[in-house]
């Protein structure tokens, strides 16, 4: 039976592309628009998890992601 996880999927444009990221495996990609980005983001993740083995998604997988502001002063 397929198991679903759910993931946070980052993603800023760059130039003319988008990067998107997956915090939680510290997974990344890019597209030509937010969607694509987010397509290639989630066609990169299902592969490493089926490819890899438990031991490595054990210890890749960060479970506490926590998404937040920050403010930093220069100069």
């Amino acid at each position: 039976m397929p198991e679903t996880h759910h993931l946070i999927a980052l993603i800023a444009q760059e130039g003319e592309w988008y990067a998107a990221l997956c915090p939680e495996l510290d997974i990344a990609s890019q597209g030509e628009t937010i969607e694509e980005a987010k397509a290639m983001l989630s066609e990169a993740v299902e592969l490493f998890l089926e490819t890899a083995s438990k031991k490595e998604i054990e210890e890749r997988l960060h479970t506490d992601v926590y998404i937040t502001p920050l403010e930093v002063t220069v100069g």
